[in-house]
């Protein structure tokens, strides 16, 4: 049963296409965020998940808030639980619950390496065939592997989606929008460092450009360092609105427009 926390879209113009509203970083006041997100911008939510234990927790708030939406799928970190129980799970809670959107948040990630590449590489390899039976978009996770990344997106070429807090080139941008895919920046685009992903976004197709908070990680300026949450989208849009010489309330409309595309809404 859908919960009481409504939005118009009429007056909310933000798309949080990633943020982790399940993490316990959240448990203190996640009843009172989720009341007052509306109020803050926010116009939709998509919360994926990076396990089989917090993609049940996404899907059980996408069933109760209205303007939430959730991605069920294993994080590289946690890609040794993946088998074929666990996809056959996550195909389930597909079919049961309609606003489960994309298969996420799934991909590399080489920077620590808590799991060997080659668990990651077919855990990845899984949950893409997964999207492709069940034509839904991925959420890809992609640290410090862009060539076996690639690869494996190559693989699957009728599966397509979102690149999330993306770390790669320009020219990497451009080769997987050419294969139909979205580009998702975070509050790292605030940063004084962020020379790369300021290239990225002033090179690419805008629409598709989408934005996300990736909460409770990756705050924006002058948050930077605390616990981040959707309400502090606007400083990404506000920061595009700068990088594309564009008003804040097109960045706004445009990113919303994306992201509703990119999961089908």
């Amino acid at each position: 049963m859908q919960d009481w926390y409504a939005v118009s879209e009429v007056e909310k113009m933000l798309f949080d296409t990633h943020a982790h509203l399940d993490d316990h970083a959240f448990d203190e006041d996640r009843e009172q965020l989720l009341h007052d997100l509306p109020n803050r911008d926010i116009a939709l939510l998509m919360n994926p998940g990076c396990s089989l234990e917090t993609s049940r927790a996404a899907s059980a708030l996408s069933q109760r808030v209205n303007y939430i939406y959730a991605a069920v799928g294993s994080h590289p970190d946690s890609a040794d639980e993946v088998n074929d129980d666990v996809i056959d799970t996550y195909r389930q809670m597909c079919r049961q619950n309609p606003k489960i959107r994309a298969i996420g948040e799934i991909g590399l990630d080489y920077h620590y390496e808590d799991v060997p590449r080659e668990i990651q590489q077919k855990a990845f390899r899984m949950q893409m065939a997964l999207a492709r039976e069940l034509s839904l978009p991925v959420i890809v996770h992609e640290r410090e592997a862009h060539a076996d990344g690639m690869a494996i997106v190559e693989e699957y070429p009728e599966v397509k989606g979102v690149f999330h807090c993306y770390s790669g080139s320009a020219d990497m941008a451009q080769w997987l929008i050419k294969r139909g895919w979205y580009i998702g920046f975070t509050g790292v685009i605030t940063f004084k460092n962020a020379r790369k992903a300021i290239e990225v976004a002033s090179s690419i197709p805008r629409d598709r450009i989408v934005i996300e908070t990736d909460c409770p990680y990756m705050a924006p300026v002058p948050y930077r360092g605390k616990r981040n949450d959707p309400g502090m989208l606007g400083r990404m849009a506000e920061k595009l609105a700068e990088i594309l010489s564009m008003p804040l309330e097109d960045v706004e409309a445009l990113t919303l427009e994306n992201g509703k595309r990119l999961y089908g809404l």
